[in-house]
């Protein structure tokens, strides 16, 4: 492994006493061997102008091989325990009830025509790599059979009733009120200045205590 140097340094601070410390401010790459028999653990730390603190602790993959998941269409072989009921829901949505349709019949046809499709690995990959939209569909099966019978149900109707599926139109989210940064103005006076130089924000300044003016005693 390489330590990397430390970015935008290239001496030490000399308000620092570091020879008190048990650390040291890395000026150039270098190797880490690591001691034996114990992982890397490495520590990113990150203190922004906001006020947000955060570190992450790392640590090395473990060497010792491990077998591959089976790929098999087969949801009881995804990682469930034998004898535990291995229902797999695969989540679809879209902006519009056609579209929602239209992407259950692609769905159909590709589970129809591969035999080996990974149940499981459908249905994560429908709810980690796709954005979540109004109409929604959710279908339920234990087996390829079930999911497929599920998809036919809904391509064919709205779903209701249907079994192993559920549908329905999400409500709209809120929209958002007020955010608050955390840094407060760079300068005294900001605000003002920014106000008189700009209509634009004046402009929202002024919406913005009408909206308020009801509810507080200050402007």
């Amino acid at each position: 492994g390489v330590l990397p140097k430390t970015l935008h340094v290239d001496r030490p601070s000399t308000h620092v006493d570091w020879s008190a410390l048990a650390v040291r401010l890395l000026t150039e790459a270098r190797e880490w061997a690591g001691a034996p028999g114990r992982p890397r653990r490495a520590g990113v730390s990150a203190f922004l102008i906001s006020g947000t603190n955060a570190h992450l602790i790392l640590e090395q993959a473990p060497e010792e091989a491990t077998e591959p998941r089976s790929a098999a269409g087969d949801v009881t072989s995804a990682g469930v325990c034998e004898g535990v009921s291995a229902a797999v829901p695969w989540v679809l949505s879209a902006r519009s009830a056609q579209a929602l349709r239209e992407q259950v019949l692609r769905l159909r046809d590709s589970v129809a025509a591969d035999l080996d499709l990974p149940l499981a690995g459908v249905g994560h990959a429908l709810v980690t790599t796709r954005s979540l939209f109004e109409h929604r569909h959710m279908v339920i099966g234990a087996d390829r059979d079930e999911l497929l019978a599920a998809l036919a149900a809904v391509a064919e109707g709205d779903g209701s009733g249907a079994p192993g599926a559920v549908s329905g139109v999400a409500k709209p989210a809120g929209r958002t009120v007020f955010v608050f940064p955390g840094q407060g103005a760079q300068w005294a006076g900001m605000g003002r200045e920014l106000r008189e130089s700009c209509p634009v924000f004046a402009r929202r300044m002024r919406e913005c205590a009408d909206a308020l003016a009801p509810y507080v005693d200050w402007s």
